[in-house]
């Protein structure tokens, strides 16, 4: 997140940080004003399964143009499935996540805004996407 998020507020770009509700490190440090432990229970935990955050990450989540946004683990596999359904594009878990923001409506993007999301599929096992289809 850090890395994502300096380079793009220097550029004035927005930031969305997206977790599962399951995996909400960030999301926690920011309502607890400080870092903090939190357990970790998603399907995205693999990639996305931090404790806390650091205090770097802290800071630049708190910056203006940043959001903290919260997903379901059942709209990750949906946002997840789709992406294979109707893209054929095989990501993980914690790439369909920043996608399942925006299918599921957690977040919204604003009037004329232009949205981007990036998207992995370094920890894809493709059958997992064709299996019971």
């Amino acid at each position: 997140f850090t890395g994502v998020a300096v380079s793009a507020l220097e550029r004035g770009v927005g930031v969305v940080a997206v977790e599962p509700y399951g995996c909400r490190a960030l999301n926690a440090a920011l309502e607890a004003g400080a870092v903090v432990d939190v357990p970790v229970d998603s399907v995205a935990a693999d990639s996305l399964g931090a404790r806390h955050v650091s205090s770097a990450a802290l800071e630049w989540a708190r910056e203006d143009g940043v959001r903290s946004v919260l997903v379901s683990d059942e709209s990750i596999v949906s946002a997840r499935q789709a992406l294979w359904d109707d893209r054929r594009i095989a990501v993980e878990h914690a790439a369909a996540t920043a996608l399942s923001a925006l299918t599921s409506g957690a977040y919204r993007p604003r009037t004329g805004e232009k949205v981007a999301v990036l998207l992995c599929g370094a920890n894809t096992d493709p059958a997992d996407l064709t299996r019971g289809h």
